[in-house]
């Protein structure tokens, strides 16, 4: 089924993400997207994130910056910047409101002024909703990634939805789980509220610590 995406509001694209839907289009100046509701979703376990060796080296030399939200828009558009993208410009747009409604927020990697890697997605009750990432340097999405699941369970997240999962999460410790159970999960995740700014991001040392306490 294939809908207008002018008719779409970012209050009715945040409900589609409460019933367990997302949008997608079929190049960046598609006029019209589709919902996606996969029969095998792809999560990341909170607690199942997995730092290797060499990624937590990394995490501890690259002397990169970590912020959240200070360039929501470079995020997205730099996910964006790919041969084949599914990220239309209304569609970009749409997420640019619901982060200025409080509903979608991204995690930055900075190497001094310059943005080289990041991840971004929305968030209902205690839900966040990955929907893309880039890095512009090695392991600069991994990183991300790393900060992102530990901030997310700090600040009370319990469902991490990746959509699908591939060979690169699966490789962190993505999962699939069945339609109906994705399903559950989401339910239980919107019975109560988490706030993405309610701490600070963490520290180098918090992510390196969860590595020590999970493996």
């Amino acid at each position: 089924m294939r809908d207008d995406i002018p008719a779409l509001t970012p209050q009715l694209l945040l409900h589609a993400y409460q019933a367990g839907i997302f949008p997608m289009a079929e190049s960046r100046t598609d006029p019209e997207l589709f919902w996606v509701d996969p029969r095998r979703r792809g999560i990341l376990p909170l607690d199942g994130f997995h730092i290797s060796r060499s990624l937590a080296k990394r995490i501890r030399t690259v002397g990169w910056i970590i912020r959240a939200d200070t360039d929501f828009d470079g995020v997205v558009a730099a996910c964006a910047e790919r041969e084949d993208t599914w990220i239309s410009l209304d569609i970009a747009r749409l997420y640019s409101s619901l982060h200025k409604m409080g509903h979608a927020h991204s995690l930055e990697i900075w190497d001094g002024e310059q943005l080289v890697g990041g991840v971004y997605g929305v968030v209902a009750g205690t839900a966040f909703f990955g929907e893309s990432m880039f890095s512009k340097q090695r392991d600069a999405s991994k990183v991300a990634l790393a900060f992102l699941t530990t901030h997310l369970i700090r600040c009370g997240f319990t469902l991490f939805d990746t959509q699908f999962l591939t060979d690169h999460l699966a490789s962190l410790g993505a999962i699939e789980v069945t339609r109906a159970a994705y399903h559950a999960l989401l339910h239980d995740a919107l019975q109560s509220d988490a706030k993405f700014h309610k701490h600070a991001l963490p520290s180098v040392q918090d992510v390196i610590q969860r590595r020590t306490q999970t493996s």
